[in-house]
């Protein structure tokens, strides 16, 4: 039965052993306390200075104990956030091997709808008209498919060149728009969750003015209006 164990399963094992391991500790703890207070010889219970020492005991015996417990509880609590965490990674991330595969069918659809011209859809013949739009339709489901799945696609044309989300293709030079801004889109974009899938591939624009210098500008010119 082994191999049917889940990544969730293993998690919950580790959370237990975690839970065993600080049990252990602690018991191992109070064990060793109780053999020290053996082999202490008996004092008068009488005596002010016995009655005071054992106190002083007590209370720092106390202090140890309430640092103990809120150092436990703190680990465990870091370790449910943990394990928590990782099961939602697992859950979000375990289809994006499969969702990036999914995407070079995407792009083969996509090819095969733009490599027939405007003209050839509309004197064609009616079967093949429905053919082009079996395929488009199959493209729209697909990328619904992978929505519902957490993958999304991003288009970045005119925002800010970002190599995180972006792959520069070639440099476009334009004195009149912002530089380093996406200028012309190849390829759109794809994230899944917080990640990026498949970056965008870009044409960025050079020469241009300050892509800071553009959005503080049209700031202005926008609180100037309103």
């Amino acid at each position: 039965m082994s191999g049917n164990r889940t990544s969730e399963d293993a998690l919950f094992d580790d959370l237990e052993a975690e839970e065993e391991r600080l049990a252990e500790e602690e018991q191992a703890e109070l064990e060793a306390a109780d053999q020290l207070e053996d082999e202490e010889p008996a004092a008068d219970p009488n005596d002010p200075a016995t009655v005071l020492a054992v106190l002083d005991k007590l209370r720092s015996e106390n202090e140890e104990l309430k640092d103990r417990t809120l150092r436990t509880i703190a680990e465990m609590d870091n370790l449910r956030k943990r394990t928590a965490r990782e099961m939602a990674d697992a859950r979000t991330y375990a289809v994006a091997g499969f969702a990036r595969d999914l995407l070079v069918v995407g792009d083969n659809l996509q090819r095969a709808i733009q490599a027939v011209p405007a003209e050839k859809r509309e004197s064609g013949s009616e079967e093949f008209k429905a053919l082009i739009e079996g395929v488009e339709m199959t493209e729209r489901e697909l990328l619904k498919g992978l929505e519902n799945a957490g993958v999304k696609k991003f288009n970045p044309e005119g925002e800010k060149f970002d190599p995180n989300l972006h792959q520069a293709m070639f440099e476009i030079p334009n004195p009149d728009v912002p530089n380093n801004s996406v200028q012309q889109v190849v390829q759109e974009g794809f994230t899944i969750g917080e990640r990026v899938l498949r970056p965008a591939m870009v044409g960025v624009a050079k020469g241009g003015p300050k892509f800071e210098d553009v959005v503080a500008k049209q700031a202005e010119e926008g609180d100037s209006e309103a």
